[in-house]
C-alpha cells in the first residue's frame, strides 16, 4: 500500500472511531447532559456565574465555552456570565511560580467563586491535579460542579457529590474524548439558549 493510501486509511479510521465514540456517548449521556443544562441554566437565571478550567486542549474548551456564553452560541441573547480560569497569564504564572501549578485554578475559585456558582472542570483522564483542587475549592465555597472526563472518570469521578454532574465520555483515546467534549459543550450552549429563548 502506498503512502497516500496508508494515510487515507488512517484518516478514515479517525472518522469512524470518532463517530463510534459519539454514538456510544449518545446512548449513555443524554440524561446527564440535561441535568448539566438545567443546573447551569438555573444558576445563570439566579444571577450566578460559571467558572471553567482545564489543561491543554481542555483549557481551549474552557475558553470556547466561556466565549459562547459571554458572546453567543447560534442565536442572539443577552450576555451570560462565564469566566475561563485559563486565560490570565499573570495570574497563572504568579501562582505557578509562587505556589504550585496544582493550585492555579483553586486559588481563582477561592477568589472569584461564590455560593450558587457552577464550576465546569474538564479533564480527559479525570486525574488533573489542578482541576481536582479546583473542585475541592468549589465544594468548599458551596458551588456545584459539572465535570467532563473520559476513560473511567479517574479521581474526579470519585470526588463529585450529590447535585454535581459527571459527563464521562465512554472512550480511552484522548483525541476521541476531546472531540466529544466539544460536542458536549455545544449541547450545553444550545440547551441553555433553548430554555432562555423558546
Amino acid at each position: 500500500m502506498d503512502t497516500k493510501n496508508k494515510l487515507g486509511q488512517r484518516i478514515q479510521n479517525h472518522f469512524e472511531d470518532s463517530i463510534a465514540t459519539k454514538q456510544k456517548a449518545a446512548e449513555v449521556l443524554p440524561s446527564k447532559i440535561i441535568d448539566a443544562i438545567n443546573l447551569m441554566y438555573l444558576a445563570l437565571m439566579s444571577g450566578k456565574k460559571i467558572l471553567a478550567c482545564g489543561n491543554g486542549g481542555s483549557a481551549a474548551d474552557a475558553q470556547h465555552f466561556a466565549a459562547e456564553l459571554v458572546g453567543r452560541f447560534e442565536r442572539e441573547r443577552r450576555e451570560l456570565p462565564a469566566i475561563a480560569l485559563t486565560t490570565d497569564s499573570s495570574i497563572l504564572t504568579a501562582i505557578g511560580n509562587d505556589y504550585s501549578y496544582d493550585v492555579i485554578f483553586s486559588k481563582q475559585v477561592n477568589a472569584l467563586g461564590q455560593t450558587g456558582d457552577i464550576l465546569l472542570g474538564i479533564s480527559t483522564s479525570g486525574n488533573s491535579k489542578n482541576v481536582i483542587a479546583a473542585i475541592e475549592s468549589a465544594h468548599a465555597k458551596g458551588m456545584k460542579v459539572v465535570a467532563f472526563t473520559g476513560k473511567d472518570g479517574g479521581k474526579i469521578g470519585a470526588l463529585l457529590k450529590d447535585g454535581d454532574v459527571h459527563l464521562c465520555v465512554p472512550a480511552n483515546r484522548t483525541a476521541r474524548i476531546q472531540e466529544t467534549h466539544l460536542l458536549l459543550l455545544h449541547c450545553l450552549c444550545d440547551g441553555i439558549d433553548h430554555l432562555m429563548l423558546d
